[in-house]
């Protein structure tokens, strides 16, 4: 019998690991492009997936995209906030489907985009 609940054990920590949400990880992406993500594995006290946006006040067009799991009470909830004197507004939109929050998108290395950078700053200063 000992050896039953033992392997009810193993079991129900195989399920507990297996139903682990999986979601798309952006820690920062502006204009559309995210920049180092992954598709990541959640913790188990985490039950959602989440898309969020944060934007600058001051500015009102630059918008910072974020994506990864998040304890659902932060879900649908718009938080606001100062960093460094700079008000902000940050929003979360939640799923719980393993990759549900948003396809692999096209990813770029920080090298490429510094080399796209300086090349075309440079591509406006020469003189054909």
């Amino acid at each position: 019998m000992n050896n039953f609940w033992k392997a009810v054990t193993v079991l129900g920590a195989f399920i507990a690991v297996a139903q682990c949400l999986n979601c798309r990880q952006c820690p920062i992406g502006i204009f559309g492009t995210c920049l180092f993500g992954s598709d990541v594995t959640c913790n188990n006290q985490t039950q959602s997936c989440y898309t969020g946006e944060a934007q600058f006040n001051a500015t009102g067009v630059v918008k910072l995209h974020i994506r990864g799991c998040l304890d659902s009470d932060l879900c649908g909830k718009t938080l606001t906030g100062s960093l460094l004197g700079a008000a902000y507004t940050s929003s979360f939109q939640c799923c719980t489907t393993d990759l549900c929050n948003g396809a692999t998108s096209v990813q770029i290395s920080l090298t490429v985009a510094l080399c796209a950078a300086i090349l075309s700053s440079l591509w406006g200063t020469w003189e054909l």
